[in-house]
């Protein structure tokens, strides 16, 4: 026999009657439901596009520098399978040495540049939050100007705008704590 957690059906039904009570405070709201294309804005929008290229041509140098990189290393590994049996020991433990260095600088270089919060992270940042801060400056003004309660995202389907009174998140953080 199937046993049911009682607390995974409190929350359940809690989940539900936050759904319920979402959707009728969304109906009961005075106000209009529109969308954006995220996409469209992208690449029709001259200030994106601009900074597309800017940062397209950032990645592809430090693209050219890793690829330099991965040259040298493949190259001396190559180098070194050639020679190694004609080498002492002293020598093949230093240029073992000696490569194993260059793959570090290859493999640091790699993701400080593209790895998470390296490089090409910051520099997407720093160039794309004052566009982003236009794009939500203007769709709050549009907001409130045309009556909108809540503006979607197309493209992912996340919500790009809403009205302040709409987040639930506090009431169901208080009903779970409650639950507890």
């Amino acid at each position: 026999m199937l046993r049911i957690n009682s607390k995974i059906v409190a929350v359940f039904l809690s989940g539900m009657s936050f759904l319920i009570l979402f959707s009728t405070q969304l109906l009961a709201q005075e106000g209009k439901i529109g969308y954006i294309d995220s996409m469209k804005l992208r690449t029709s929008y001259k200030e994106f596009a601009d900074v597309q290229v800017k940062f397209d041509q950032e990645v592809a140098k430090w693209q050219l520098q890793a690829d330099s990189l991965k040259k040298g290393v493949d190259s001396l590994q190559a180098d070194f399978d050639k020679q190694s049996l004609l080498l002492s020991e002293e020598k093949k433990k230093e240029k073992e040495h000696f490569i194993e260095q260059k793959k570090t600088e290859y493999t640091t270089f790699v993701n400080q540049t593209f790895g998470p919060g390296g490089k090409m992270e910051k520099l997407n940042t720093d160039l794309t939050k004052p566009i982003l801060d236009k794009i939500n400056a203007a769709l709050e003004k549009i907001a409130l100007e045309n009556n909108y309660i809540m503006i979607f995202d197309a493209v992912n389907g996340n919500v790009a705008w809403a009205k302040k009174g709409l987040d639930l998140t506090d009431m169901v953080l208080d009903a779970l704590s409650k639950m507890q």
